[in-house]
Formats: C-alpha cells, sequence, structure tokens
C-alpha cells in the first residue's frame, strides 16, 4: 500500500497546538508526540484514564445486497456470521498472503462500516474498489465525515458511565451502541486492549472539539488526561500489542507477525490470500516471527535496528519505547526462529536485548513506581 503524498493531520491539530501539545509524525499523521511528558501520560493510561486523538484512521462503508458476500472473500476474518452491532478485526492480504492492510468491520442493518489508516485510505480504496466487478455492492468513502477520540484505562468505564450511562461490563469487545455525551450523538465502541474495558467514541466530524472539551474535564476529575503517540506507543506495546505500518505490515504474512488467532477465521471458507495462510498453517513454523524484546540501558533503539548474535544478524527492531513504569526500554522486532525462543538473548549496538512475552514479563519484574 502506497502512503499519501502529503502529511496528513488531526481535525483537532489547532486546539492542541493551542493547549500545548508537542506535535509528531504518527501513522503518516500530524499527532500529538506528547502533551505533559510521556511517564505521566503512561501512568495515565496504566493508573487511571487516558484521553487519545485517533483521528489517524480512514473510514468506509459497503452497501448493496451483495455487501456481506463480497466483503466475506477479501477480508481474513469472518463477516457473514457478524450480528448486527458487532464487529471484528481482519486483515486483507495479497494472493501471495502479504498483509496490505488491517481492518475493522462492523455489521448494521443496511451497511458493513469499516475501520482502516489514513495514511492507506486511497491506497486501500483503490485496491479493494478494483475486485468489484460482478457484484452488487457500493464502496463508500466516508473518512471526511467521522472521527475517533478513546478512553483507556482501569477508570475509563467509569468515566464512561458518567457520561452516557453505558455500563462496558455488559458490552462485548468491538461491539457498537449508540449514545449521547451532551447533544452529541455517537457511537461508543468497547475496546478492551490488555482486558481493561476502554471506549472509542466515534462521532461527526465537526464535533470532534465539542466532545474533546467534554471529555478532558472528565478524564481529569479522575486523576487522568490526555496523552500523546509517544506513550500510547509504549503502553501499547506494553499490552504486546502490535501496531499496523510499523510492526507488521507488506513484508510480513499473518503467521509471521503472529495475528493467526486474532485476525484470521479458518472455518469461513475462500478469501484473497488464503492458499499461503493454510500452507503456512500446515508446516506449523515461519523462518522468523515478530517478538517483544527487553533492552538493557536507558537508551531506546531505532525502528530498524539490527539484532545480533555470535556477530551475525539475526533480526531486526520494529518499534521501541522507554516504559517509565518499567525502568527500561522495550520494543518488537523480527527474530529468525533459531534465537526467538523465550529467553533468548541478543544484542544490538546500544546494548543487549532479551526475548520476553508482555505483559507477563513485565509484571513480574517489580516494574518501577
Amino acid at each position: 500500500m502506497t502512503a499519501p503524498s502529503s502529511i496528513l493531520e488531526t481535525p483537532l491539530a489547532s486546539l492542541h497546538r493551542k493547549n500545548g501539545a508537542k506535535m509528531g509524525l504518527w501513522f503518516g499523521c500530524d499527532l500529538p508526540d506528547r502533551w505533559e511528558s510521556p511517564e505521566a501520560e503512561e501512568k495515565f493510561a496504566r493508573t487511571s484514564v487516558a484521553l487519545i486523538d485517533k483521528n489517524y484512521r480512514s473510514y468506509f462503508s459497503f452497501t448493496g445486497p451483495d455487501r456481506v458476500r463480497y466483503v466475506n472473500a477479501i477480508l481474513t476474518n469472518n463477516i457473514k456470521d457478524l450480528a448486527p452491532g458487532h464487529g471484528n478485526v481482519s486483515l486483507l492480504l495479497n494472493p501471495q498472503g502479504r498483509i496490505l492492510a488491517e481492518i475493522e468491520t462492523y455489521a448494521f442493518a443496511d451497511k458493513l462500516f469499516c475501520v482502516s489508516y489514513a495514511m492507506i485510505r486511497e491506497s486501500l480504496l483503490e485496491t479493494i474498489e478494483k475486485f468489484i466487478i460482478m457484484d452488487d455492492v457500493t464502496l463508500t468513502d466516508e473518512t471526511d465525515l467521522y472521527g475517533t477520540l478513546a478512553l483507556e484505562g482501569p477508570k475509563a468505564a467509569t468515566v464512561v458511565s458518567e457520561l452516557t450511562g453505558v455500563d462496558l461490563a455488559k458490552i462485548d469487545d468491538l461491539v457498537s451502541t449508540d449514545a449521547s455525551i451532551a447533544a452529541i450523538p455517537c457511537r461508543i465502541v468497547k475496546i478492551s486492549p490488555g482486558g481493561i474495558p476502554g471506549a472509542e467514541f466515534v462521532v461527526q466530524r465537526h464535533q470532534l472539539e465539542s466532545l474533546w472539551n467534554l471529555l478532558e474535564p472528565a478524564v481529569r476529575r479522575h486523576a487522568g488526561g490526555p496523552i500523546g503517540c509517544s506513550a500510547f506507543s509504549a503502553h501499547r506495546l506494553a499490552q504486546g500489542v502490535p501496531w499496523f505500518g510499523y510492526d507488521f505490515g507488506e513484508k510480513q504474512i499473518p503467521h509471521e507477525a503472529g495475528l493467526q488467532d486474532s485476525h484470521i477465521s479458518y472455518t469461513k471458507g475462500c478469501y484473497t490470500g488464503q492458499e499461503i495462510v493454510e500452507r503456512v498453517r500446515s508446516r506449523g513454523q515461519v523462518n522468523r516471527r515478530r517478538v517483544h524484546l527487553i533492552f538493557s540501558g536507558a537508551t531506546v533503539p531505532a525502528s530498524g535496528e539490527s539484532l545480533i548474535v555470535n556477530g551475525t544478524q539475526v533480526g531486526y527492531v520494529t518499534r521501541a519505547a522507554m516504559l517509565y513504569s518499567f525502568g527500561s526500554p522495550i520494543g518488537m522486532g523480527y527474530v529468525r526462529k533459531e534465537n526467538n525462543a523465550l529467553g533468548s538473548e541478543l544484542h544490538w549496538a546500544g546494548g543487549a536485548a532479551r526475548v520476553a512475552k508482555f505483559p507477563e514479563d513485565l509484571s513480574a519484574a517489580n516494574p518501577k513506581e
């Protein structure tokens, strides 16, 4: 998938800058990199509640009588059995089984609503549309209509309940429900990365600033606050959650990226790239795979940094960040099968690295507070 020719920008960029955010390039978009400090923001997400600008996403819908059959035939997960209001996460693969996109799909009475990434918006839509030949399906780009803000952390469910009356405990993950905050209608989607309930608020784009101005004081009342992408990245790494465009993409197949259990249905029938997925599944092994890494020292490795064993490169880092609560950098990367067992010791230019499992190996090591 090709990246956009120009840098995209969150619709809230002016508000963020006015409120002191330092901006940075994330997911191909100009987004808050940090507010107060990554260390303080990491604590919001871990101990209270974090407000996150997720306006790096693209939105599109499928309508028409063949929409379910068509989308089910191009994505890796089971779309045809989604109940109304329910969603799942899939991959779009090329015929060689390489990952072109990560897509959330939600079923509604009159359409399928899909969420992906703005950085691949144009090329994704072009790829999907070229396969619509004989099908009675209409693909509509709705990216300019919507935006998303999110609440995460152990107090997120409390804030959601106070503002909307929605009890996240009664909703399954990736299930959406209609609600309103003040006079702002929104679609609330439950997410639970790391097993802690949180919510995404999908609203009309012109209402994003009003929603932010309602959510920020609400999280402040619970000792939380907005977090930038530096802290958000560290938080996702600690949860063991890979990011499309950083930790997996067109260079990987699903089993290398460790997505074979979360993004794929093995009973749904045919889809693009299925032959490769089934071949790898039956073989039971790949030459390299994505791993979690704990680094020694205080220097954070750059993306692409080589991982070395006995002078030979055996892998590379995809993404890394300082995890302040743990006291050292952590990250993800790809390592050859001979060297990717848990506990394997690797080296990079700035020190040592150890293959670990997140979040278990972080909570078991008496993290620094």
